[in-house]
């Protein structure tokens, strides 16, 4: 009986031991008031509501720079954003991928010493991040930099699981997350890893 625990703890040190990523700690969705069914503003106090518990990552202040060579960083993820919002037409969604990917400094205000490459278009989750559900027309965070901000739908990276010829966009109007053909035109915003 010795021998076999012995080997079984060898075959144990064996395999290789999974490492768990850390938590993800989820931001603050920006509401602050409570609303009643018929979206009244009502008192917080033991609604249960987001603007009662207000759960999550508090926002830095302040949430973006404008880093002046065209470009704004966020500091809750890091992300550096393509300041001017409005500077490439709206496409579809092969056109809108094209056109990040393609971005370089000396486009739209561009004075960063990227090149074609850098930038990309966010998935569906990096493009949410912005959204404060707090606000609307824009729902983004109040004095955020961006430039020519048409608030209607930005294309995103993220392709629909159960209808494929479907991309995810995010409505900046209001922070919806809508799913939409491909061949569609909506607006885009580029984004790039943070340094």
């Amino acid at each position: 009986m010795p021998a076999l625990r012995v080997l079984l703890v060898i075959a144990l040190a064996a395999v290789p031991q999974v490492a768990w990523p850390a938590a993800v700690q989820l931001p603050r969705t920006g509401q602050i008031f409570c609303y009643s069914a018929t979206g009244a503003i009502i008192s917080c106090a033991g609604t249960g509501q987001d603007g009662e518990d207000r759960t999550g990552v508090a926002w830095p202040a302040p949430r973006f720079t404008d880093n002046g060579d065209g470009t704004v960083i966020d500091h809750l993820t890091d992300l550096i954003w393509l300041r001017n919002a409005g500077c490439i037409p709206e496409g579809s969604w092969d056109a809108a991928l094209q056109a990040a990917n393609g971005l370089h400094s000396g486009e739209c205000g561009l004075a960063d010493n990227s090149a074609p490459g850098d930038w990309r278009l966010p998935n569906v989750s990096e493009l949410e991040s912005l959204i404060d559900l707090g606000l609307n027309r824009p729902a983004l965070a109040a004095g955020h930099p961006f430039l020519n901000l048409d608030p209607s739908v930005y294309w995103t990276s993220t392709t629909h699981a159960h209808y494929t010829a479907n991309a995810w966009g995010v409505d900046l109007l209001d922070g919806t997350v809508i799913g939409d053909v491909k061949v569609v035109n909506h607006r885009f915003l580029a984004v790039k890893d943070g340094q």
